[in-house]
């Protein structure tokens, strides 16, 4: 079989959500487009926009990059070997009394 440089693409297909946003927020939203279709030269709905406004958080957020990565690890492979109880990278604590 013919193997190519590029795997098989992953699934594109748009997941869709409804959500409520307050008054306040709808507003901010709203003016964040005026800007930057001011800024770009190119009009861009709130609605276009918030995928790549939210794509762009969850990127720039290192705690949320630490914990899924957590999170995703297979179970055995979870904690870094330095945190295990017992591993060898890890100083063993010496019983009171026990020669140094």
């Amino acid at each position: 079989m013919t193997t190519l440089r590029l795997d098989k693409l992953p699934d594109r297909t748009p997941v869709k959500y409804s959500i409520s946003v307050p008054p306040d927020l709808s507003g901010a939203l709203r003016d964040y487009a005026e800007i930057c279709r001011r800024i770009h030269g190119q009009k861009e709905s709130v609605e276009e926009l918030i995928p790549f406004m939210l794509a762009r958080f969850i990127d720039g957020d290192v705690g949320f990059k630490k914990a899924r990565r957590e999170l995703l690890a297979p179970a055995d492979t979870a904690a870094p070997t330095s945190a295990r109880p017992n591993s060898p990278d890890r100083p063993q604590a010496k019983a009171k009394g026990d020669p140094q």
